[in-house]
């Protein structure tokens, strides 16, 4: 059963909290496509995960780099997966289509709880998601750290 996680950011920014969540993710063995709402950001990502740690680094690679298939993570504006991977990161409103997300793992649609659109787009995702049968599990960054505050989902008409 695909799942599909929503991470409210409201105490940290992108840049602090994907780089931990790619590295579960490939703890777990797993491929993963990061996509972008913002095209001119897949730059400053891309720099943001060979920098963000003096003790590690996340191997990736993006359009136009060699060997797009073979890494581990990939990062795009674009709707191309060619590393098939078990987990898509949407974020800066990104999207995809709930068939899409049901071939995969894993969707995490992480967004920013200051920008009120990007609330209003994650709560309309959250029901599309619903409604296509998904299971859907919300987390809201809090002082201690992440907590699970909703679960829907998992069967048609659930």
């Amino acid at each position: 059963m695909s799942e599909v996680l929503f991470y409210h950011l409201t105490r940290s920014a992108l840049e602090n909290t994907l780089p931990g969540l790619l590295e579960r993710s490939l703890a777990r063995g797993w491929r993963a496509v990061v996509r972008v709402g913002v095209p001119e950001r897949v730059a400053a990502i891309d720099s943001h995960l060979w920098s963000y740690s003096d003790a590690s680094f996340l191997p990736h690679g993006m359009a136009g780099d060699a060997h797009a298939a073979r890494q581990p993570v990939y990062l795009t504006a674009g709707s191309e997966m060619p590393n098939a991977p078990d987990i898509l990161f949407l974020v800066d409103g990104a999207q995809a289509g709930t068939a899409e997300m049901a071939g995969l793992t894993r969707t995490v649609l992480i967004f920013d709880g200051r920008d009120e659109a990007a609330l209003e787009q994650a709560r309309e995702d959250w029901r599309r998601v619903v409604a296509a049968g998904l299971q859907a599990v919300y987390w809201a960054q809090e002082p201690g750290g992440w907590v699970e505050k909703a679960r829907a989902g998992g069967e048609a008409g659930d």
